[in-house]
């Protein structure tokens, strides 16, 4: 089978395409005068996606409120993002129904986060023959799932509706020859600051990168790297690195109540179902693109 006949799997982040739309747009007040301009966005990115990659199977995946494992073993992480705005946060509660109306069955773990959810969804079918799996999300933090062209991440350039898609070789260029499993590594050494992941003081990418190409890993330069002029400076910070990459890691082994990807089979567009749920939130020319 071609590329073009594979079906596709569709993984959506929808806590980072809410944050997405909330901070592209302009804010929306619906009939009920309750926010709306993020699930407006939302719902405009669905039906393009919908439009352009024609899944056969679909889920959605959320974060929880709880303090996820991350915070657990590092409380810091994370720790310079503001509170989330109440009309943020009630735009995330009612994606939920949302999704419902496009009958997208969604999932959320306490202690993890929507990524590591989507990294046991990828492990769990991505030996599936003739299965492509696209990753639709709001950052670049899935990256570390793609494969080839056979798993592949779509983000955003800029506002909500100019996309790129990152297959293996494009995330290789992104980072300058280094592989997607490799990503974790590189957070290790140097961190992630919009996570508030430490890395090792002192190491950059210009650093970084030549070294996890020649050792290939951090466990393997902290086993073997003796000899390189950055082994001292980078094995006084040596659990710091292992935590930071561990942190940027995803967990791909979540305890996620799907394991037959007939469950998650589309159905074709509802309709009536999203008419009746635009209306409500007066969302008059997203009803228009489905007539």
């Amino acid at each position: 089978m071609n590329k073009n006949q594979m079906k596709i799997l569709l993984l959506i982040d929808a806590n980072s395409l809410i944050h997405r739309c909330f901070h592209a747009l302009p804010p929306l007040t619906g009939p009920n005068n309750q926010p709306s301009g993020s699930l407006y966005g939302l719902a405009s990115i669905l039906l393009k996606i919908l439009r352009e990659q024609h899944p056969e199977f679909i889920t959605a995946f959320f974060d929880r409120p709880e303090p996820t494992f991350r915070k657990e073993i590092f409380y810091e992480y994370k720790i310079q993002r503001p509170k989330a705005p109440n009309e943020l946060v009630s735009q995330i509660i009612e994606a939920h129904k949302l999704f419902e109306a496009f009958k997208i069955k969604t999932f959320e773990v306490p202690g993890l986060e929507a990524d590591d959810l989507i990294g046991t969804a990828v492990e769990n079918f991505k030996k599936i023959p003739d299965l492509k799996i696209v990753i639709l999300t709001g950052d670049l933090d899935s990256l570390q799932l793609v494969k080839d062209d056979k798993i592949v991440s779509e983000t955003f350039k800029k506002g909500i509706s100019d996309t790129i898609i990152y297959n293996e070789e494009a995330v290789k260029q992104r980072y300058q020859g280094l592989t997607p499993n490799q990503i974790s590594d590189f957070k290790g050494l140097v961190g992630d600051p919009s996570d508030n992941i430490p890395g090792v003081p002192g190491i950059g990418p210009k650093t970084a990168i030549p070294l996890i190409k020649e050792y290939k890993s951090l466990e393997n330069f902290l086993e073997n790297g003796q000899l390189d002029k950055n082994y001292l400076k980078i094995t006084k910070f040596k659990e710091q690195a292992l935590l930071s990459k561990n942190l940027a890691q995803l967990k791909c082994d979540a305890p996620l109540d799907v394991r037959d990807l007939s469950e998650l089979k589309r159905e074709s567009l509802p309709k009536e179902n999203l008419i009746s749920y635009f209306e409500k939130l007066g969302f008059k020319s997203l009803i228009s693109r489905i007539q």
